[in-house]
C-alpha cells in the first residue's frame, strides 16, 4: 500500500479508501446498495486496516446514520488507535428529520450536523469533514466561515466538498484565501475509465491548486466489474438492477471493459482490478474509495494496487475512453499549440 500526500497539507493518506456506504442498510435507497451489520463491517474495517488502508470514508446521509454508528464501533470493537486511522465523513443531506432546516450547507445545518455524527461514530474529532453537495440557498462564504469555526474548535481537522462544480470550488477558495478562513484541501468526485468528465474542468483547477481528489464510484456502480454485458441486464440482487447510478455512457463503458478483459486475462487478475489501476495509475488521484459487501469483493479491490499497466495498455485505455471535444477545450488546443511546442523546448 502506498501512501499519497494529501493535497498541500502534511497529512498522509492510503491509495485506497474504504468506503463505507454498504453498512447498515436502512432505508429503501441505501438498503439497495448494502445491509452490512456490525459483525460484517468489523472484518471489512479490520482486513482494510491489515492491508495498510488507513482512510474511512462515510457519511451522516449513509442508511440514516448507521454507517457512522456501525463505522464507529468497528473502530472501538477493533481497538485501533486513533492516530493511526483518517477518518472522514460529510455533512449536507437529511438525516431523519424533514424540518426546513435539515440539509443544507447552512451554517446551522453545518453545526448540528457535526455533533451529530461525532456522538454517532464516537470521536472527540473528524480528520476530513466534507459538504456533500452544492447548496444553492446558502452563499459560499456562510458555508466556509461554518467550517472554519469547526477547524478553530478542534472538531474538525479538514474540510473538504464533493460534487461541486470547478467554479464554485475556486470561489470558495478565494473567499477562503481573502479572509484567512481554512480553505478545502480535497474533492470527493466521479472519476473512471469510462467517466472521464472530470478531466475538462475540475482536475486542471485540482493541480492547479493542489487539492487532493479522492474517487467515489471508481467501478461506475459496477459496471466495470466484467460481469456485465452488453445484451444482458442486470441480475436480480445485483446493484444495478435497483440502483442504476451513477449515469454512463453504455457503449464507452463496454469498450473500456472490452479493452480491459485481455489486459486482465493476460495477468490473471479481474477486470475490475484493471479499471482501479487505471485510477492508480492517474496523477491527479490522491485515494480510490472501495466499497464491499463481500469479503472476496474487498480482496479482489485490494489486489488492484499491486497492477502496473504500461505506456501502451494506458495508452489504448485513454483512446476508446477518450472524452469527445468540447468547446472550449478544442479551442486551447487549438490556440494553444505554439506555446506548447515552446514549453517543451521545440
Amino acid at each position: 500500500m502506498q501512501y499519497k500526500q494529501f493535497g498541500r497539507t502534511g497529512l498522509f493518506v492510503s491509495q485506497l479508501c474504504l468506503g463505507t456506504m454498504t453498512f447498515g442498510g436502512a432505508g429503501d435507497l441505501w438498503g439497495k446498495i448494502g445491509r452490512l451489520q456490525q459483525d460484517e463491517a468489523d472484518r471489512l474495517v479490520g482486513r482494510s486496516l491489515d492491508a495498510g488502508i488507513n482512510f474511512i470514508d462515510t457519511a451522516d446521509v449513509y442508511s440514516e446514520g448507521q454507517s457512522e454508528t456501525i463505522t464507529g464501533q468497528a473502530l472501538k470493537n477493533l481497538k485501533v488507535p486513533r492516530e493511526n486511522v483518517v477518518v472522514a465523513t460529510k455533512v449536507f443531506g437529511e438525516t431523519g428529520s424533514k424540518a426546513a432546516n435539515s440539509r443544507g450547507a447552512s451554517r446551522l445545518h453545518i453545526m448540528d450536523g457535526v455533533k451529530a455524527s461525532l456522538a454517532r461514530l464516537q470521536l472527540d474529532h473528524i480528520d476530513l469533514y466534507q459538504i456533500h453537495g452544492f447548496d444553492p440557498a446558502t452563499p459560499i462564504e456562510e458555508t466556509v466561515r461554518a467550517l472554519d469555526t469547526l477547524v478553530q474548535q478542534g472538531h474538525v481537522r479538514y474540510v473538504g466538498v464533493s460534487n461541486w462544480a470547478a467554479w464554485q470550488i475556486m470561489k470558495a477558495l478565494g473567499i477562503a484565501e481573502r479572509l484567512g478562513l481554512a480553505r478545502f484541501e480535497s474533492l470527493q468526485a466521479y472519476y473512471t475509465v469510462a467517466g472521464r468528465d472530470l478531466e475538462r474542468e475540475l482536475a486542471p483547477m485540482l493541480a492547479s491548486e493542489n487539492l487532493g481528489l479522492m474517487v467515489w464510484s471508481p467501478l461506475a456502480g459496477g459496471l466495470l466489474s466484467g460481469k456485465y454485458k452488453p445484451d444482458t441486464a442486470a441480475a436480480a440482487g445485483d446493484r444495478r438492477a435497483t440502483f442504476d447510478f451513477p449515469p454512463v455512457d453504455r457503449p464507452r463503458a463496454f469498450a473500456c471493459v472490452d479493452a480491459m478483459r485481455p489486459m486482465a486475462e493476460k495477468r490473471g487478475v479481474s477486470v475490475a482490478q484493471i479499471a482501479l489501476a487505471w485510477l492508480l495509475h492517474q496523477p491527479v488521484v490522491t485515494s480510490v474509495i472501495i466499497g464491499a459487501k463481500r469479503e472476496d469483493q474487498l480482496e479482489d479491490n485490494l489486489a488492484a494496487t499491486q497492477v502496473k499497466l504500461d505506456a501502451d495498455e494506458l495508452a489504448a485505455l485513454a483512446q476508446v475512453s477518450a472524452l469527445p471535444p468540447e468547446y472550449p477545450g478544442w479551442m486551447f488546443t487549438r490556440q494553444g499549440e505554439y506555446r506548447r511546442k515552446q514549453l517543451a523546448g521545440g
